[in-house]
């Protein structure tokens, strides 16, 4: 990706302060009892805009023009995009089933509903970006097949799991189409609601009320998609909930007990280096979704999340990084002794969100993050449903 670069001379810079900063003097961890927040919004919000999950009308506009002057990098990520099987107008939908599950006796329904919820994002993105009808039909033709189908989450563990990386697709989808397609018949919208209703937000609520038990990307991606449910159903109490979620659950996924110290060793560093990398674009996609909604969720504990995703590019791409063991919510997961080098190297589709808002928006700097997106050029799919992946078109804003 070609972005306006750093010297050399400033990289290394970066790179010794950024080492000899974590001393074990000076290497804090996090206390998940401790009441200050810095950039915590005291407001919740009352109204929504519209649309306003991953993608508000400026967002849309923008990718639109990108794709119509052919502008790098985010054409790149655009080709990457159309590319992709699920990205037809063609696509043949897979479902709908009346049950899904990720294990379990329907299990055999994973790969088939990821791709059908992939192809309902992709086509709305594609008929935003090329005005094609065959596009926003596919995308509703998806859609309106699980409202009068889907009936239940099921499985032997990974419910919530489910509900949120899967979950989060098929409303971006649903969001998109509403505030931008007409055709969208107003009796399908309202079953598509109550499927959202009666599948996601229950399996999601019920994951909110229990016992902190799982690692935390389940409470980031769960965070993620009950905000977005939340706008796209109007349900402020939904949104506000999740938002309050974010910042004090007790939970692994909350953002103070994701990211344990404020250098930005996370929750799952030990554990490997592909489930972090989602578990911090979880909490990305969360704090953009509040960012459309006008709320600064990236500035949350002196800009927290930016520490977590600079600590994990570094590492990822070979530096030395201080990591330090510790109890986490549950007692289950911070037994592990090192960083893991599972993984390591191997980049997901998760930093330009995260660039975007702190570097493009707010002036800041991410040297590690910039040289993990010159290094992997723009970006393209998620694998399964973890995150939305094309974050090159989707989010970067710069020139």
């Amino acid at each position: 990706m070609i972005k306006i670069h750093k010297t050399y001379i400033a990289t290394l810079l970066a790179s010794v302060l950024f080492l000899s900063s974590c001393g074990k003097d000076k290497y804090k961890l996090v206390n998940p009892q401790e009441d200050v927040q810095i950039g915590v919004p005291v407001d919740e919000v009352e109204e929504f805009v519209h649309p306003g999950i991953l993608h508000d009308v400026d967002d849309l506009n923008r990718i639109k023009q990108v794709v119509a002057e052919e502008k790098q990098p985010g054409m790149g990520s655009y080709l990457l995009l159309k590319a992709q099987a699920a990205a037809s107008s063609t696509y043949n939908v897979r479902g709908p089933f009346e049950r899904i599950a990720r294990d379990g006796a329907e299990g055999n329904t994973k790969n088939a509903f990821e791709q059908d919820f992939n192809a309902a994002y992709y086509n709305a993105l594609m008929w935003v970006i090329t005005e094609d009808e065959a596009h926003a039909k596919k995308a509703i033709e998806i859609i309106n097949a699980y409202s009068s189908t889907l009936k239940e989450i099921t499985g032997t563990n990974d419910n919530a799991l489910l509900a949120g990386l899967s979950g989060f697709h098929i409303v971006n989808a649903a969001e998109i189409m509403r505030y931008t397609y007409d055709e969208w018949d107003a009796t399908d919208i309202e079953k598509c609601e109550e499927m959202l209703r009666n599948v996601f937000v229950k399996e999601l609520t019920a994951f909110f009320a229990r016992e902190a038990s799982t690692n935390g990307n389940w409470g980031a991606a769960a965070t993620k998609t009950m905000m977005a449910l939340g706008v796209f159903l109007d349900d402020t109490a939904i949104f506000n909930n999740a938002v309050r979620f974010y910042y004090t659950g007790n939970d692994n996924g909350t953002l103070r007990n994701y990211i344990v110290t404020e250098e930005g060793q996370a929750q799952e560093s030990g554990r490997d280096q592909p489930h972090t990398m989602l578990g911090i674009g979880c909490l990305a996609e969360s704090c953009e979704i509040g960012q459309k909604q006008g709320l600064d969720m990236y500035a949350s504990l002196n800009n927290r999340l930016l520490a977590g995703f600079e600590y994990t590019a570094a590492y990822n791409l070979g530096h030395s990084v201080p990591y330090i063991q510790w109890t986490d919510i549950t007692g289950k997961y911070s037994n592990w002794e090192t960083i893991s080098a599972i993984g390591r190297g191997e980049f997901r589709p998760v930093f330009e969100i995260a660039y975007n808002a702190y570097v493009v928006r707010k002036n800041l700097s991410m040297p590690f993050t910039e040289q993990v997106l010159d290094r992997i050029g723009p970006e393209g799919a998620s694998p399964y449903n973890d995150n939305v992946g094309f974050g090159t078109l989707l989010f970067y804003s710069g020139e």
